[in-house]
């Protein structure tokens, strides 16, 4: 049997589970989309957000990329961004890197990556920012670590950029955004950075 054989026959088995539980479970779904959460994270395979929150399909919309990044000209993401607030109207908009993230790790290497070079670039910046404060750090993988978390807080501070999160944020109170960080070692999740909407003024009048 093939691999990818293998990856059909486990969804039967899955689908088949997913019924007995609940045979309602593909209909809702198949109706209706109301995720509450944006997960923007890393490709690697070991970074399912589904999984690693507990969570069903329909519960998260999701994009993954190289090293979670969110890039202001990168249009597959910024689609993604306004389909999940504009239209799902998600409340919480998550950035998660993961410790040990290759992408972050390559930024800091001095050699080339092809194409990935290009995709890295704002990575390199950012150690470049930071470089100190990472070289002073003796273990190389505290070094990666770092720099990872660096970035989760970069990207989401990105996101606020973004003018889909400046209109919405403008009109409504969501949504917030998260910048999270995935151990693979525990598999546990540590929050670094949390930007809520700003707080609108209310103008009193005295009569």
């Amino acid at each position: 049997m093939h691999s990818f054989e293998k990856l059909l026959l486990e969804n039967k088995a899955w689908a088949a589970e997913r019924v007995q539980d609940d045979p309602t479970f593909f209909k809702r779904l198949e109706n209706i989309q109301k995720p509450e959460f944006l997960w923007i994270g890393c490709s690697d395979s070991r970074v399912p957000a589904n999984e690693i929150t507990n969570t069903l399909p329909g519960e998260i919309f999701v994009h993954r990329n190289i090293a979670n990044l969110v890039v202001e000209d990168d249009v597959n993401c910024l689609s993604v961004l306004e389909y999940a607030v504009v239209h799902l109207k998600v409340k919480h908009v998550i950035v998660c890197g993961h410790y040990g993230c290759g992408g972050v790790k390559a930024a800091m290497m001095d050699q080339s990556f092809g194409i990935i070079d290009k995709w890295i670039v704002g990575i390199k910046e950012l150690y470049n920012e930071n470089r100190e404060e990472i070289d002073a750090l003796e273990n190389e993988t505290d070094r990666v670590n770092l720099l990872v978390e660096h970035n989760v807080r970069k990207q989401a501070l990105n996101l606020a950029k973004t003018l889909t999160i400046q209109k919405t944020w403008a009109r409504e109170e969501r949504p917030t955004i998260h910048g999270w960080v995935y151990g693979l070692k525990d598999g546990l999740i540590k929050q670094v950075l949390t930007l809520a909407p700003p707080v609108k003024k209310l103008n009193y009048q005295i009569v």
